[in-house]
Parts: C-alpha cells; structure tokens; sequence
C-alpha cells in the first residue's frame, strides 16, 4: 500500500506528460493531418449533435404515440379524440388522426346531398403518413455519410501518416524509430479518430432507423383503422 501511495505522483506526471505529447504531437501534425482530424472532428460533433436531438424528439414521439393510440382504442367517436390529438403534439399519429379528421369534417359540412368519399380521405391519410415519415428521418442521412466517409477519410489520414514516415526514414542518417515515429504517430491518429466518428453514427443511425420503422408500422396501421372507423360511423 505504501508503495502504491508513493508511486501514484509518478502516475500522475507520465500521464501528464504522455498529454503534453500528444498535444505537441498534434500542433506539429503535417497541414493535411490537421486537415483531415478538423473534417473527422466536424463528423463527430454533428453526429452527437443530431444523436442527442433525435433521440429526445423520437422518445417523445413514441411516448405520446403510445398514449394517443390508447386513448384512440377507448374512444367510440372521432370528435372525442381532437382535443387528445392536439395535445399529443409530439406524436405523428395524432397529427394524421387531425389531418384525416380535418377533411373527413370538410366533406361533412360541405353544402349539398355528398356522400363521404373515403377514398379522399385514404389520400390525405396517406400523403399526412409520407410528410411524418420524412419529417422523421430528417438528418440521418448526415448519421449515415459520417458513418460511411469517416473510416476512409481516416485512412487518407493514415496514408499521409505513411508517406511522411517513410520520408522521415529516407532524411535520417541513420534507421531508427525517432525518424519514423511522428509519420506513425500521425497515422495511428488519424485511424482512431476516422473509427471514433464513424462508430456512434453507424450505430444510432440503425437505432434510429428500427424506431422509425415501428412509428411507421404504427402510422399505417392506425390509418387503416381509422378508415374502419369512418366507414362504420358515417356509411353505414
């Protein structure tokens, strides 16, 4: 124990300095290396932006769904759900109930004898699910570029790292592993940020994707038993 409590500064300051390293390391980078660490770094925190934030809108979006759709299974008229609709303003079932409900109410006080066509409304539904869809799957292609560019933009880095290794070697005097070890150093940066960036995006990208599919599943399905529920209210 009493070694450990005396070899703990000496921890300390390797870590310290293993830091400073690195961080000179970097400064002295060639421009390219730099280049490709700043374009790597964006990827990553565009990334974890768009992560943090879809994950909150799609959280909500099923916790509002799953409330909406059990207080749509309990209701025995369309009017009853407008004002659960417009509360659950996160839920993109709620948005097509109101879009539906909308026009199934503008053909019903429309003036004259004109019976419900369902087929306009099996329009609107549709169209409303298109327009949520899209609207859910808004900024994951900038999950999917990062998750594919970033491994190959680290191993352009890595290449770079290569080549100034091997020039390292042709200058010195002499083989050794100080003439070589910046080039490597640089490689090796460069492969572990392109991994560091594209690892969470693929990630959540096909999180993201397995949630959006059950918000769509849920979607089409409602409309179709929203359908259901106008034809058996008003046509029959």
């Amino acid at each position: 124990m009493h070694f450990i409590v005396e070899a703990f500064p000496a921890v300390i300051q390797a870590a310290q300095n293993q830091a400073i390293s690195l961080t000179d390391l970097l400064l002295k980078a060639s421009p390219i290396a730099k280049f490709v660490l700043l374009l790597l770094l964006i990827f990553s925190i565009g990334s974890w932006a768009i992560i943090f934030a879809k994950w909150r809108t799609l959280k909500a979006s099923q916790r509002d769904t799953d409330e909406f759709l059990e207080r749509f299974k309990k209701s025995a008229k369309l009017s009853d759900l407008v004002v659960e609709a417009e509360y659950r303003k996160h839920s993109p079932v709620a948005r097509i109930f109101l879009a539906g409900y909308e026009e199934a109410t503008q053909q019903i006080e429309s003036p004259g004898p004109r019976p419900l066509r369902v087929d306009a409304i099996n329009r609107v539904l549709q169209a409303a699910t298109i327009d949520e869809v899209t609207q859910l799957e808004k900024s994951l292609s900038w999950l999917a570029t990062a998750a594919n560019a970033s491994p190959f933009i680290g191993l352009f880095g890595t290449v770079v790292g290569i080549i100034i290794a091997f020039q390292g070697l042709s200058g010195a005097s002499g083989s050794s592993i100080q003439s070589v070890a910046p080039g490597i150093a640089e490689a090796l940066i460069a492969t572990a940020a392109g991994i560091a960036a594209a690892v969470p995006a693929a990630i959540f990208y096909n999180v993201f994707l397995s949630k959006i599919k059950t918000l769509t599943a849920a979607m089409d399905r409602f409309a179709l038993e929203m359908l259901n529920l106008v034809e058996r209210h008003y046509l029959n």
